[in-house]
């Protein structure tokens, strides 16, 4: 969930709808046909809002180069990418390097539309292993991620020093409501969040779910009813705002950005915005219950290849991928993208160049992906029923219990 709170949303949605995008092309337009020329390669990317003269389209003409061929680039937004790639798999015309959002990885593996790393020899040694489970399926790896972004909780200093709160005692849920009740009762405003219902509010729920110990395949279990009361406490006791229940991580970033309040869940994907914020602030993991840094769901893209009807493609494909993943080129588009590199090696530069990244850093190592545990294309009928049960308790039609426990039994 990055490139702004636009493209941070666009991370987090996974269901497949059909809409009608324009793309932008490096290279002799935008069409989805393989080029007839064997000397040109497709790729197709989600990253609309770079034109010719950005780094990241000079970037693949550069691998292109490097690999001895021309690349054909097509730029569409997540959801239609996702449907055009489907499309093309079923006329036989899909793209030689595709770059999707990781929750998607799933879906077109499922419907055979990639090479599994296996097949296409990709080197995914160096990837952290738990973003790397988020293109898991059945066992076979579908591609590697080019970076990574996550969730945690930003900080004003300036709104804890007045309520007496040290950052440093904020080490799990008790102690982080505690500091919420001395920053109000101070006058201050407490923790503010995306709980919409729609994905951005199960992206936003699932560091406490699985903070509390919770698992998707089970909704209703005594953890998961700890976490929504969580929240729902919160509420009750005016340490978050009922705008939250109508927050998409915009307007409960601007809510942050005015001020008043100690904390805000929010990604990586707001660090310009934050500098621009006019006051002090700091970054920390999202605790679990008991202490300790919560699995955090994870936003960003996967390199993949795609099935060819003609396999000798998959070397040169290969050399594609493995070049836009390259330490060096994880390194410079994940500072363009405002991600987390999927490898310590590159994640240990990004720290040293910039200390802001650390606390961004750990919470992508204890990151997981919302497909991981080979839910695949069962999460989204799960994550639908996850927000409704959140929209039902925060507004008040039904205890957490009860509202995860309907939610359980329509995913059953």
């Amino acid at each position: 969930m990055n490139r702004s709170a636009g493209r941070c949303l666009t991370a987090a949605v996974l269901t497949v709808v059909a809409v009608t995008a324009t793309a932008c092309s490096s290279g002799a337009g935008g069409s989805s046909q393989k080029a007839e020329d064997n000397g040109t390669y497709t790729i197709w990317d989600p990253y609309p809002q770079f034109d010719k003269s950005s780094a990241w389209v000079k970037l693949l003409d550069g691998c292109g180069t490097k690999a001895g061929v021309k690349i054909k680039r097509t730029a569409l937004d997540t959801s239609d990418l996702t449907n055009k790639a489907l499309l093309a798999a079923q006329q036989g015309n899909s793209a030689d390097v595709l770059i999707v959002d990781n929750p998607v990885v799933s879906t077109l593996a499922e419907a055979g539309v990639l090479t599994s790393t296996e097949e296409n020899g990709l080197d995914v040694a160096a990837v952290d292993r738990n973003l790397l489970a988020a293109g898991q399926v059945k066992g076979k790896i579908y591609g590697t991620p080019i970076g990574a972004n996550t969730l945690a909780l930003y900080y004003n200093k300036a709104v804890l020093k007045e309520a007496g709160v040290d950052v440093a005692s904020v080490k799990d849920w008790p102690s982080l409501t505690a500091a919420l009740a001395k920053v109000k009762k101070a006058g201050k405003k407490g923790i503010t969040f995306s709980a919409i219902g729609t994905e951005e509010g199960s992206f936003q729920f699932l560091p406490w779910f699985w903070g509390s110990g919770a698992q998707l395949t089970a909704l209703d279990s005594d953890q998961a009813v700890s976490a929504l009361s969580l929240w729902k406490n919160w509420l009750d006791k005016g340490y978050a705002p009922n705008s939250v229940i109508n927050n998409t991580q915009t307007t409960s970033w601007q809510e942050f950005a005015s001020g008043d309040y100690a904390f805000a869940e929010n990604g990586t994907w707001q660090l310009t915005n934050a500098d621009k914020a006019g006051f002090d602030y700091g970054v920390l993991p999202i605790p679990t219950v008991t202490g300790g840094n919560a699995a955090a769901p994870t936003g960003g893209e996967f390199v993949t290849i795609p099935a060819q009807g003609e396999t000798d493609r998959y070397a040169t494909s290969q050399k594609l991928a493995a070049c836009l993943t390259s330490p060096q080129n994880l390194y410079d588009t994940d500072s363009t993208l405002s991600y987390v590199a999927p490898t310590s090696q590159v994640q240990d530069k990004q720290v040293a160049a910039n200390a802001e990244l650390k606390p961004w850093v750990e919470a992508v190592k204890a990151a997981k992906g919302r497909t991981s545990d080979d839910l695949g294309t069962r999460y989204p009928k799960i994550s639908e029923q996850m927000w409704k049960a959140v929209q039902s308790a925060l507004s008040g039609s039904a205890s957490p219990k009860d509202a995860l426990g309907s939610a359980q039994s329509a995913v059953k």
